[in-house]
């Protein structure tokens, strides 16, 4: 069989981040109509839980295709040549079950994740929210200060990193890539204090982000923590927010933000007041008052990496863009 290959640079001009955008909220929604199925991840740690290896497999029904995300996470990977994420989404088509695309997943992460987290925004966020801070400066740092600006009139940012270097150096480069005021600041409350929208993308397992610090009317997107052992978020963060997530069942199992509020008392499950997918077809409200802090808790979900491959195969094969070879598959 003829499968095509789409390597790491060429994604990104396959993967607007606006059509990113719209695309995630397409398939957000069809997850709350019933038409996509979604088991949960399968993540083998690594014996001292310095990274995890995670299958990720789902089906979608439009367009149907099946598809899965085979992914490795070292968050230590942060300052070197390696990326914090690596592997492959593989597509199938849906018919015959014959393997379509092997796709670079970590830029198909980079993009959907923030893409997802633009989707939150443009749903929950004040109309007005013009001040961002981003807590990390790493690759999910630099997408979605793309996605935030291309849902909300984002005048100014602040950004936090444990290495002030590096923080440094994202303000520079990123103020030139978008001509917005970008500017590091010397702690994560400096960042945070009278900022509409914040987006939490460290890898820290300890919270880097106090509810204390949340101005009436804050959004958050809380997306560095994926497992239950890790968490960017205090209690009283949990606590103080409307809470809105991916997927319910992702979240009671995986969600170390959650998990561990709960357990220290501070929320129960009643708390996740609905899925992105359930506002999104109506089923559930969304911001209610212009002072409600609402929070947005992201684990990343598997039909997120399907459609996005499918997206990206289709424009892929419009415009001549990647490498086909053959792998077999066919009766002899």
């Amino acid at each position: 069989m003829s499968v095509l290959v789409v390597a790491q640079q060429e994604i990104p001009a396959l993967l607007p981040m606006p059509e990113c955008i719209d695309l995630m909220a397409a398939t957000l929604a069809q997850l709350a109509r019933g038409e996509a199925l979604l088991p949960l991840r399968t993540v083998l740690p690594h014996p001292d839980r310095t990274g995890a290896f995670a299958v990720m497999p789902a089906y979608t029904a439009s367009p149907a295709a099946f598809g899965v995300k085979a992914i490795t996470v070292f968050p230590g990977n942060e300052g070197t040549p390696l990326d914090s994420h690596q592997g492959a989404v593989l597509l199938f088509e849906a018919e015959r079950g014959e393997l379509m695309a092997i796709m670079d997943a970590s830029a198909i992460t980079a993009i959907r994740t923030a893409a997802v987290s633009g989707v939150a925004t443009r749903l929950l966020a004040r109309e007005d929210a013009g001040t961002l801070a981003l807590l990390g400066s790493g690759v999910q740092s630099r997408t979605h200060l793309e996605a935030m600006l291309s849902v909300r009139p984002i005048r100014s940012v602040r950004v936090w990193s444990r290495t002030p270097g590096h923080a440094r150096e994202f303000a520079r480069r990123e103020s030139g890539r978008h001509g917005v005021d970008v500017q590091a600041t010397p702690s994560a409350e400096a960042a945070v204090r009278g900022a509409g929208i914040v987006c939490t993308v460290t890898a820290s397992r300890e919270p880097v982000l106090s509810g204390r610090w949340l101005a009436p009317g804050t959004h958050v997107n809380a997306v560095g923590s994926s497992t239950p052992w890790a968490r960017e978020l205090d209690a009283a963060a949990l606590a103080r927010a409307r809470l809105y997530v991916d997927r319910r069942e992702s979240t009671l199992h995986e969600a170390g933000d959650f998990l561990a509020a709960r357990a220290e008392g501070a929320v129960d499950d009643a708390h996740i007041q609905a899925e992105l997918g359930e506002v999104l077809v109506g089923a559930a409200p969304g911001r209610r008052s212009p002072d409600e802090i609402t929070l947005f808790k992201s684990l990343g979900l598997a039909i997120e990496d399907v459609a996005s491959a499918s997206f990206i195969y289709r424009r892929a094969r419009e415009r001549g863009a990647g490498t086909t070879i053959d792998l077999g598959g066919k009766r002899a």
